[in-house]
Parts: C-alpha cells; structure tokens; sequence
C-alpha cells in the first residue's frame, strides 16, 4: 500500500517517462545490447535489502538488473469503477513480450535454486491468475506439460512464500498465489493467450517429452525471438533459466541435440546469444551430440 502512494502520487504521463538507467549510463546491470522494449516502473533493492530504488527503466534495462521487480500498470493510476474501467483492446503478438516480463518478474521473486520444473508451473499459475490471485490448472493442462502429480514443484513454491500449497486432490487444481507485485495488465484474457503461447512457445519446437530444464530453455529463447532477431544477453538468458551461464551453454547444447535450435553462438565480448531455430519438423526426444557454437 505505501508503495502504491507513491507510484500513484509520482507517476508521469506514459509520453514522459523514459528509461532512467540508459539516462545515467546504465550503470545499475551488466553491459548488454542496448535499451529495447516499453518502459516499465522498476523496483530494485540492493543484496542487503536496506536500500530500495523505485524507476522507470525499458524492459531491456529492467531484465538485466538484479534482484528486480517490475511494478504492475494497475497500480499506475488511481482506481477506477468497473464501469468506467476501458476494455483491453488485443494487439497481436504480444504474447512473447508478456512471458518475458512475466518471466523476468519470476527470476526476482523466486528462490535462485527454484527448479525450472516450479518456475513453469509458477509462469502458467500467474498469467492465468484472476484479479485476486486465484487460479485454476486443468488436470490436462498439468498433464500435458508433464507435470502432472508433481508435489515437490508445488512444495517448493510454497517454502518460496509464493503460493498456499494447493489441494492435489482437487479437480481442477485451484491455486492461491501470495505475490502481490504480479502484473495484472494488460488483462486476464490477454494475459491467458500469454499463457497458451507458453506451452507451444513459436518458433522453437520442444519435444513433449523433453525435460523441465530444457523446456523452460526455449521458452526463454522463443520470448528474446523478436523483430530485432534472435538474440539475447547470456546473462539475462542465464537468470530467467534459474542457471549460471554455464550451465545454461548446456541447455542450449541439449537444445541443438533435440533439433529445437541450429545452431547457437555465444559472442563473449558483447555476452551475447545468438542462435537460430531448426527447421520445422518433429524434434528428436532424448538424443545427445554437441552443438555448432
């Protein structure tokens, strides 16, 4: 609530604002390609919690910087009635700019040993929650990810202090998620077609039977696929998979094997990923090999 007075006391019209940190040199993340994407309001707090910074940084910016939050555009305005609260109009493709925010809010609030397994769950939990955090996961959903009857991903959300343990019992799962900083805009219906391009994230093709790890992979990858190409920073590609760089050259190896990438390249001197997806066809499940980096 106190944060909620000053977003609304202090919030400038959207054609003012700009990124602050490109403003002061970028000095507040790693180097990394370059402002990109809609300006958002960044909560950041340092390592030792004390000191708490509250700006506007382009959605680039905002990825890149540690233990960081993005502020929901709900909270940008002051309250309006139902009936006078505008209809969210759809604009198309934005489903993978959605899942990248969405994603890069998850990287900050979740445990850094978060298994990709729970970070999956957690991503369809919040893009298809209601206006009161509550939302419901079709058996056939779970199933189809392969994550059905996973009780130790729900268990770690829960120690997490991100969600209440849900009912396994329960048909569907109903789940109430304890995030109050999550991102309700631009809309549920919006946000759930977020959720759908998850599961089958184009242009990147997952086998079904591939692992948590490797999904969540191209997912992240399929998310940085945009007009500018297909490129990210590796640190940033590293924190949304929950892994190190290292481990994540891996990930993307194991994506090459499964002929859901190329090729991909890791360009040091600016730590940039690039990679190109493979040609569409079936991927192969469970084959190993090294990539062409």
């Amino acid at each position: 609530m106190h944060l909620a007075c000053h977003v609304r006391a202090d919030a400038l019209p959207a054609h003012l604002r700009s990124c602050q940190c490109q403003l002061r040199g970028c000095v507040w993340h790693p180097r990394h390609r370059g402002c990109a994407g809609r300006v958002l309001l960044a909560l950041t707090r340092d390592r030792s919690g004390r000191t708490w910074r509250l700006a506007d940084a382009c959605a680039a910016c905002a990825a890149a910087i540690s233990h960081t939050a993005v502020v929901p555009d709900t909270l940008l305005s002051p309250r309006r009635s139902a009936a006078s609260a505008p209809v969210p109009q759809r604009v198309h493709g934005d489903e993978p700019q959605r899942v990248r925010e969405m994603l890069t809010h998850l990287a900050s609030t979740l445990g850094c040993v978060t298994s990709p397994a729970a970070r999956l769950l957690a991503l369809q939990c919040a893009l298809r929650a209601d206006t009161h955090g509550r939302a419901r996961l079709p058996a056939g959903l779970l199933r189809g990810m392969r994550l059905h009857r996973r009780a130790e991903a729900w268990q770690e959300l829960a120690q997490d202090g991100w969600l209440d343990l849900p009912d396994p019992r329960a048909a569907p799962l109903q789940v109430r998620l304890l995030d109050g900083a999550l991102n309700q805009a631009p809309g549920r219906s919006a946000r759930r077609r977020a959720a759908h391009w998850a599961l089958k994230p184009a242009p990147l093709i997952v086998a079904a039977a591939a692992k948590p790890a490797d999904r969540l992979a191209a997912l992240v990858l399929a998310a940085h696929t945009t007009a500018a190409g297909p490129v990210a920073d590796m640190a940033v590609v590293a924190r949304l998979c929950g892994h190190s760089p290292q481990q994540t050259e891996a990930l993307l190896d194991r994506l090459v094997a499964g002929r859901t990438l190329a090729t991909w390249h890791h360009q040091r001197d600016t730590g940039e990923v690039h990679w190109q997806p493979a040609p569409l066809h079936r991927p192969v499940s469970g084959s190993t090999g090294p990539s062409t980096h």
